[in-house]
């Protein structure tokens, strides 16, 4: 039995609201350039996919990562070879469940910085590693 996601208003952690609100932010990002959602918070065991998304034939696991400020590095330098590997391995079992024979897959990163100018706070970076 799969266990209830608790309300975004109950969060007491100010890094999940973050997160969430990075998310969000991406799906607009993405939506508005011809994607469409197939997942949000995609789910096996512990791990997750933040958004699955397609257009076409071509499905992008996309991994969003939502900082205040770049002090601490660009989002994707935050993905080491474990994150990776999970995130494979998540994808996997979305591609079993929901995949078509002629789908191509890619693993991308959006990153984001709220309360930045619109589009200068989003940067999607395309096919950002392969397994």
């Amino acid at each position: 039995m799969p266990r209830p996601v608790r309300a975004p208003l109950s969060w007491t952690d100010p890094r999940h609201r973050l997160g969430l609100e990075g998310e969000e932010a991406a799906i607009r990002f993405l939506t508005a350039r011809g994607w469409s959602i197939e997942a949000h918070r995609f789910r096996v065991g512990r791990h997750e996919l933040d958004l699955i998304v397609r257009r076409g034939t071509l499905v992008a696991f996309v991994e969003v990562k939502t900082r205040r400020g770049t002090g601490y590095g660009a989002g994707r330098e935050a993905i080491g070879w474990r994150k990776r590997r999970a995130l494979g391995r998540v994808a996997e079992a979305w591609r079993l469940r929901h995949g078509r024979p002629e789908d191509v897959y890619r693993f991308d990163v959006v990153e984001v910085v709220p309360g930045a100018p619109r589009e200068a706070g989003v940067v999607h970076v395309e096919d950002a590693w392969r397994l």
